[in-house]
């Protein structure tokens, strides 16, 4: 079998797909595999906020149409840059074992969130962590960040920043995490929707490479990330306002636990159910359904 691997161009996308490629090589050592670099609208536009060119889906929809027009056969994803809703014609026939689903701060000096200064400026391109922050430490200014690891780095000393927020998966794949000041715990920093896993998304006719695919899928990551997307998908997955959830399977139980604020987080609504395993697509609908019933759909209406 030989088949074509899309992902995109930086550093940490390359890493994780350099990672599935050699995954694969294991299982199918007769196997060529060619990794293509796609361009995404995300990546282009690298000098305007997220929000702007389209929000959440804009390193995706190329590279889904890649498997699409047949140009590539495979794409990773990091699944937290994955819409809820995708091509009815692709699947995703593994989840990896998930990394840490943190959030992390780089700061300056080493100085903890908890002992910011007042008017500390915090870089994140996120605005579900934006609306986080605020809500712990409505001081803070944000500033929008865009780029890759190195680059947000960097923008510490070159746009004067007191820290910058990431995810904690990216620096540990990296090779970064010396470089962490403070892990921020999910109790005050709910990460996105999938964060921490990466996913394998094929054309859903592929039969044969679905079959290769589903011996590297994680049960426990995929019954999470399952729970996670279909309480994005309830709450509308097109909706730029600052989304946040996390799924824990603990034998055959599930907790979820979901996020939505207003983006200067002066309102959060934060809700938290168990269920069965076996239920966690019901689980997802039925969390924003409370989310939306508690606040969620007056913010939601009023923002979207």
């Amino acid at each position: 079998m030989n088949f074509k691997i899309g992902t995109r161009g930086s550093k940490l996308a390359l890493t994780q797909t350099n990672f599935v490629a050699e995954k694969l090589k294991k299982l199918m050592p007769e196997t060529n595999v060619e990794i293509c670099i796609i361009k995404t609208s995300g990546d282009i536009m690298q000098d305007v906020s997220l929000l702007t060119i389209g929000g959440q889906g804009v390193f995706v929809k190329e590279i889904e149409d890649a498997l699409l027009s047949k140009k590539i056969d495979l794409a990773v994803h990091s699944m937290k840059d994955v819409p809820g809703e995708t091509p009815e014609e692709l699947m995703f026939a593994a989840i990896l074992p998930r990394e840490d689903v943190r959030d992390i701060l780089v700061a300056r000096d080493n100085i903890k969130m908890e002992f910011m200064p007042r008017g500390a400026k915090i870089g994140t391109g996120s605005q579900r962590r934006g609306a986080q922050i605020k809500a712990m430490l409505p001081d803070i200014n944000i500033v929008p960040l865009r780029g890759n690891i190195d680059t947000r780095l960097k923008k510490i000393e070159t746009e004067n920043l007191t820290g910058v927020i990431l995810a904690a998966a990216g620096m540990k794949r990296m090779r970064l995490a010396e470089r962490i000041t403070q892990f921020l715990p999910v109790e005050t920093m709910l990460p996105a929707v999938g964060q921490g896993a990466l996913g394998l998304q094929i054309r859903r006719d592929d039969t044969a490479l679905a079959k290769v695919c589903a011996r590297l899928n994680d049960a426990k990551t995929a019954v999470e990330i399952t729970a996670e997307r279909s309480y994005l998908r309830a709450l509308g997955g097109g909706c730029r306002l600052p989304i946040a959830a996390l799924c824990k399977l603990d034998g055959q139980r599930l907790s979820l636990e979901g996020m939505v604020a207003a983006p200067n987080g002066t309102i959060v609504i934060r809700e938290k159910i168990n269920g069965a395993k076996k239920d966690a697509e019901e689980l997802g609908k039925k969390l924003a359904e409370i989310i939306l019933e508690k606040g969620g759909k007056k913010l939601l209406d009023s923002m979207c």
